[in-house]
């Protein structure tokens, strides 16, 4: 197995787990989550960076106002992301943040397309069918648009996209985005005040000491999987990392209909089963394909 799919793996492992962790902080809301997260993954990679002494970077940065522009978009798809995301764990919609994982594969794979070229092969492509039928099955019965999950893939996706074509590393786009964001979260957060059931506006530190050990904690929960979902997306094409993507929403439907209780209709249950198909295609052929061109060199090898 790579090293980019390894590094994927580990990220859709851990975001699978994250409503784990942020329905700790059900006593803030969705918005003074996502701004201590901002502001706690700047302090964590910094941390990091001191460490690796990894800070050269920054003077190619500030020369470069065109990188800049593609990094606040993406820290901007990032919050937004964030936001849509921690909102559906805490209020207890966390199978539509499934949904949306299990959309956000076909995203994936429509981005590789059209903007980056990558041509799946016959068999991919009828995975992909199979996944998108599954995918649409689960949205018909709900009975309406599925908005919430649709904002979760797109932006996502697009995030994805651009961290597929950024010239900064992993720690160091990450690093960025967090500058970029964190100093307009700080001073949201001195302005706005502590939030939710348990707070009283402008007065801090108003939550308990176990939600502030998680707000801090949030930094490193965010940066690490995200360090490893960019150095995956770096390595391997973006639609292999979108197959690699159905674990996280997996995942977070087995939680949401057996730790959380959330409906789970039996219709429901055929999109789930036409996806893992799908999945299981797209990996069987994944795997013939990487023995065949194993061959085909050992035989060219063989002929020299």
């Amino acid at each position: 197995m790579s090293s980019g799919i390894l590094y994927g793996l580990s990220a859709y492992v851990l975001w699978g787990l994250f409503p784990l962790f942020f329905k700790q902080l059900q006593a803030a809301t969705a918005l003074e989550v996502v701004l201590h997260r901002m502001v706690w993954s700047l302090v964590f990679v910094l941390i990091v960076l001191a460490v690796l002494r990894r800070f050269a970077w920054l003077g190619d940065v500030r020369r470069s106002p065109a990188l800049l522009g593609k990094f606040a978009v993406s820290a901007l798809l990032l919050s937004a992301n964030w936001l849509s995301y921690i909102w559906a764990v805490n209020n207890g919609h966390v199978l539509d943040a499934s949904l949306g994982y299990f959309i956000l594969p076909l995203v994936n794979v429509a981005l590789g397309f059209v903007f980056l070229h990558e041509r799946p092969r016959r068999a991919q492509w009828l995975a992909f069918a199979v996944a998108a039928s599954g995918v649409l099955w689960m949205a018909v019965q709900s009975g309406h648009v599925p908005w919430l999950a649709l904002l979760i893939a797109l932006t996502f996706g697009f995030y994805g996209l651009m961290r597929k074509v950024a010239v900064l590393g992993p720690l160091e786009g990450m690093s960025l985005e967090t500058m970029l964001l964190a100093p307009l979260a700080l001073v949201a957060l001195l302005c706005l005040g502590p939030t939710g059931p348990d707070s009283t506006a402008q007065h801090w530190p108003a939550h308990d000491a176990h939600t502030w050990l998680f707000f801090v904690l949030s930094g490193p929960v965010t940066a690490i999987p995200l360090l490893l979902f960019a150095a995956g997306a770096r390595r391997v094409p973006l639609s292999t990392m979108g197959f690699l993507q159905y674990i996280t929403p997996s995942i977070l439907a087995l939680m949401g209909v057996f730790l959380y209780d959330e409906p789970f209709a039996g219709p429901r249950a055929v999109g789930f089963v036409l996806i893992w198909a799908a999945l299981a295609l797209y990996t069987a052929e994944g795997l013939w394909a990487g023995r065949r061109a194993a061959a085909h060199k050992k035989l060219a090898g063989e002929a020299e």
